[in-house]
């Protein structure tokens, strides 16, 4: 079923692609107007993608950032606890 769903949402996009594509064709504008519309477009998506890379990049590191923190958290409290398992042990053998 999921792959159903993919195949679906990737008929759209090509649908719609195609009709974005035969619209501009038809539209009542110059080949000069039709291109800089497209050219227009296009360095708006490559923005657009631009700026999503650079949100994705930051989150990816502030994500590792929070992971290192973690880790070293819980370094620390599994580093107290065997401590204490050993002065545990320790105090325990003296009193045998």
């Amino acid at each position: 079923m999921a792959e159903n769903g993919g195949s679906k949402l990737g008929h759209f996009l090509a649908g719609l692609g195609l009709g974005a594509v035969i619209a501009l064709l038809f539209a009542p504008r110059s080949g000069e107007e039709t291109r800089q519309y497209l050219r227009e477009r296009v360095e708006e998506g490559v923005d657009s993608a631009k700026r999503r890379a650079q949100e994705l990049r930051q989150q990816a590191e502030e994500l590792a950032e929070k992971g290192k923190e973690f880790a070293g958290q819980q370094r620390e409290s599994v580093q107290a606890a065997i401590e204490a398992g050993k002065q545990a042990y320790r105090e325990e053998k003296r009193r045998m």
